[in-house]
């Protein structure tokens, strides 16, 4: 045979060679869990590896992320119950966890990018990423509150702020608030395509924010969030908040759909990043303590997919890890 595709795969050398996806530390965001309180480290039971910090676990996880080279965190707070309400306030306290936990990232580590996010179910007593109105969740009321909770977050200090309640209209109301306070420079991070994923367990347990199920609050997010069965959609979205003045999109969950990651980098004029979520990571871990996959392998494949897929950014909670394994050995 005069053609054998196997020649190129016959050696590390090149298979190295000939690799048409690399995987790279510049590409990895790592999300963090904070919490009031000091030496907190906090160990996740749903999330093995992961923890819950107080600021100064913060500054150091922080500082170590920097030094192995990785670029960005995006930061997630744990709200008291005493501090929520229906109309999520505590989001708009100058002085609340995720402001504080801002600027201790931005004292631990001054190059590294800080991204904050922008939804009210942290801080609902509803556990909503909008304000619960007799049963319905309302989407115009909420996008003055996200507007006002950005603006709060880039004083503080974010680089980025990520809307990810998935309000129709949260890009423009964002865009125009910033703007109209002075943080002109402060970028967008959209949840362009959100799913309504099963995959979110352990994050919501990591922060305590799901939804309050009773007869006057929805039992999902499934009204705002997409339907896991639509792709053309994703792309509608994409649409409105490019229009809306995104400047970078995300896609999430990741490996469920990188058939949409796919679709909106073909289309997209700016970044994608993708969230391979707590579901994603909390399955390959209990996979790996059980023995039965390769906990490394997984890892560096499934990220290696979500990339091939066409993410420029990767938020993960694989994020320490990969970046020690690609210190150690670049796509091996």
């Amino acid at each position: 045979m005069r053609i054998r595709p196997r020649r190129l795969r016959a050696t590390p050398g090149v298979r190295r060679l000939v690799r048409e996806t690399r995987l790279d530390v510049d590409c990895l965001v790592a999300p963090l869990f904070v919490v009031e309180g000091a030496g907190i480290r906090e160990e996740i039971p749903s999330m093995p590896g992961q923890c819950r910090l107080s600021l100064d676990a913060l500054a150091e996880e922080v500082r170590e992320l920097a030094d192995l080279g990785i670029p960005g965190v995006a930061l997630f707070p744990k709200i008291d119950d005493a501090l929520k309400d229906a109309r999520g306030s505590a989001s708009l306290d100058p002085e609340g966890l995720a402001p504080r936990a801002i600027r201790a990232a931005r004292e631990a580590a001054e190059p590294m990018l800080i991204i904050a996010d922008v939804a009210l179910d942290p801080y609902s007593s509803d556990g909503h990423d909008g304000v619960v109105r007799q049963g319905r969740v309302e989407n115009d009321v909420t996008l003055d509150i996200l507007a006002r909770m950005a603006t709060v977050l880039a004083g503080a200090g974010a680089d980025i702020v990520a809307p990810s309640d998935m309000m129709d209209g949260r890009v423009g109301a964002i865009r125009d608030a910033l703007d109209a306070a002075g943080h002109a420079d402060v970028a967008i991070l959209s949840y362009a395509a959100k799913y309504a994923s099963a995959f979110y367990g352990p994050f919501r347990d990591a922060l305590d924010s799901a939804p309050r199920t009773n007869e006057n609050v929805p039992g999902d997010k499934k009204t705002y969030q997409m339907d896991p069965a639509n792709g053309e959609e994703a792309l509608r979205e994409l649409d409105l908040d490019l229009a809306e003045g995104a400047d970078i999109v995300m896609v999430k969950p990741a490996i469920p759909y990188l058939d949409v990651i796919y679709r909106v980098r073909r289309r997209s004029t700016v970044p994608v990043a993708a969230y391979h979520v707590s579901g994603t990571y909390a399955m390959l871990s209990a996979a790996a303590q059980n023995g039965w996959i390769d906990r490394e392998e997984a890892m560096m494949e499934s990220l290696t997919a979500i990339r091939r897929a066409g993410a420029d950014i990767i938020l993960t909670y694989f994020a320490k890890e990969a970046a020690k394994k690609l210190r150690l050995a670049p796509n091996p």
